[in-house]
């Protein structure tokens, strides 16, 4: 895959919570982490995710279970390490990771950070954001417009470390020439609509497009911390 990320920490904040998994070679995983929690503890916990989630995955062959049971020991060293420190208390992160194969694409996900593929000039998203507006939104109790202005909106339902278990979901992706995924943090999706991340990857160079969606979440705003990776499927 050909690979760029970008991470800011935005107009607002006074840190980058966010931490970026970019681990490439035969088979690759590259993801987004968007932590949570007060003072240092969201850092800890999205660098925790990505440094863990990388470290036990290292040199395996992309399987559907092995996904499963990382993210599910990562949240564990998570939850642990804020038992240990009470500074740490109340921490958690979302992660949302591709793991590529020779024939197709694992994705894991834990929150409301997305993963989306452009495929043929459509762009699909792929994840299903864990969080309180998105439920509700699902179950048709309010309208996109309502979600987008939602006062909950930044309210996740899962995260790792926020309890001894998680259910990230695991979805397989057939894998195709020329697809382009990009993962990114709120802190992007809630700037840049799904209409312009498509007109931009369909028609722009990974590295214009990585600048060019950092530089919309910014000028939008920027209230948040904004992370992504954009990769492309290639020979």
């Amino acid at each position: 895959m050909k690979v760029v990320s970008r991470t800011h920490k935005g107009n607002v904040r006074l840190q980058n919570q966010d931490a970026l998994l970019v681990q490439e070679g035969v088979h690759g995983l590259f993801g987004v982490a968007d932590g949570m929690g007060g003072h240092n503890a969201g850092d800890v916990a999205s660098r925790m995710a990505v440094l863990l989630l990388g470290r036990v995955l290292e040199g395996a062959k992309p399987d559907e279970a092995l996904l499963r049971g990382g993210l599910e020991e990562v949240n564990l060293m998570i939850y642990e390490e804020q038992q240990k420190d009470a500074s740490l208390s109340g921490m958690g992160t979302t992660l949302t990771a591709i793991w590529e194969d020779e024939e197709r694409i694992l994705l894991g996900h834990v929150g409301d950070s997305r993963a989306y593929r452009l495929r043929k000039g459509k762009l699909e998203q792929m994840t299903q954001d864990h969080s309180m507006v998105a439920e509700l939104l699902r179950d048709g109790l309010i309208t996109k417009e309502q979600a987008r202005h939602h006062p909950h909106r930044n309210v996740i339902t899962r995260a790792l470390g926020a309890g001894e278990t998680v259910d990230p979901d695991i979805i397989s992706l057939d894998k195709k020439l020329g697809d382009k995924y990009l993962i990114c943090s709120d802190g992007l999706s809630e700037y840049v609509s799904e209409a312009e991340m498509e007109r931009i990857l369909k028609r722009t160079p990974l590295e214009e497009a990585a600048n060019q969606f950092l530089s919309m979440a910014l000028e939008g705003g920027g209230r948040d911390n904004i992370s992504l990776v954009i990769a492309e499927v290639s020979a």
